[in-house]
């Protein structure tokens, strides 16, 4: 091998790819799971992430087993249902130096865990929250979950007589800073948004359609590969370009790109490809989920962006170093200290 296959083996940290690869999957052969952990590795290695930086958050579901199937040397913890975001919010606050990763479901995000979830967008808690969305509890045989279909049929002959929550709309009216949704049939587009995510300061929210191949595949489902190959309907091409990287040069048409800075300095580029999209406009965004619920496309794309809403961590004003690296002596206020403080308020 030569000196010049080698340096291009691995990244900027020396890790090759597989030092970012997990355990072997016993996931259903074809399960939109697999994309998304395979996007996760490349993703986490192309910008050279330390793994031992990293933590994984999950539930309860198949989306929640994923993260054993990718970066092997991060920290994991596994939840209970519908409980992964206090565990997020309670890790980040103590060291705000990790990376986090929340990985959940329909399921776990939508039913059980859908106040968990908005209390953690209302805070802007500093993370990556990754919602694998396949309609059905995958794990228990197939259940309709929160956001299957308005007439969706379950495989054991049940029907669907409730519309679908849409966890976008409630991520963007929640608050959410960032807020993106794709397909897992469409790994170069997911993957972009979810290294934009990483360089996000506050949660950032994917909504990532992962169609059940046992389960809901079928004719007419919206969450099959075949309805989100023939029915997605991206809003732009978009282009991450990290701070550390040499500019990309493009030929693109005036007007027709729209640039987004991240707030360590890396660049979102959304060139358009049909109708005029700000991801910056609020209402806009809410405007569009709206007006697609009657509709039969789904949009995919950075749908909402707002890099100067305060995380959590400024929000409390937390100091620079990570509460869990300082003394007793910085954490416990001295007795003079105590009553100071205590006296501004007697």
């Amino acid at each position: 091998m030569t000196a010049t296959t080698e340096s291009a083996a691995v990244n900027r940290i020396g890790l090759s790819k597989a030092d970012y690869n997990g355990a072997g999957s016993t996931l259903c052969n074809g399960c939109g799971h697999y994309s998304i952990a395979n996007v996760i590795i490349a993703a986490a290695y192309e910008l050279a992430l330390d793994p031992t930086r990293i933590a994984k958050f999950s539930g309860i579901g198949c989306s929640s087993k994923s993260p054993a199937y990718f970066l092997g040397k991060s920290h994991s913890i596994n939840g209970l249902h519908g409980r992964m975001p206090s565990l997020a919010t309670g890790a980040t606050t103590v060291n705000k130096d990790l990376v986090a990763i929340g990985v959940s479901g329909d399921g776990d995000t939508g039913s059980i865990g859908l106040g968990q979830f908005k209390h953690l967008l209302r805070r802007n808690v500093d993370m990556v929250y990754l919602i694998e969305n396949n309609g059905v509890y995958g794990l228990t045989k197939g259940q309709l979950s929160a956001t299957a279909d308005l007439g969706q049929k379950s495989r054991h002959g049940g029907l669907n007589q409730l519309p679908p929550i849409d966890l976008c709309l409630e991520a963007i009216i929640a608050g959410c800073s960032f807020v993106a949704r794709s397909f897992a049939g469409d790994p170069k587009q997911l993957q972009t948004l979810l290294k934009a995510a990483f360089s996000h300061r506050g949660t950032a929210v994917l909504n990532i359609i992962s169609p059940c191949v046992t389960f809901n595949n079928g004719e007419g489902s919206t969450k099959s590969y075949v309805w989100g190959r023939e029915h997605e309907l991206p809003l732009h091409e978009i282009n991450f370009i990290p701070l550390e990287h040499d500019e990309i040069q493009a030929d693109y048409e005036a007007g027709a790109v729209r640039e987004v800075t991240m707030h360590d300095g890396s660049l979102i580029r959304l060139r358009k490809i049909g109708q005029e999209y700000d991801p910056t406009d609020r209402p806009a965004a809410i405007r569009l989920l709206e007006e697609e619920r009657s509709g039969q496309m789904f949009t995919t794309g950075l749908l909402y962006i707002n890099e100067g809403r305060q995380s959590l961590a400024e929000h409390e004003k937390l100091v620079d170093i990570p509460l869990v690296h300082l003394t007793d002596e910085k954490l416990r206020p001295s007795r003079t200290a105590l009553d100071a403080i205590n006296a501004e308020y007697s």
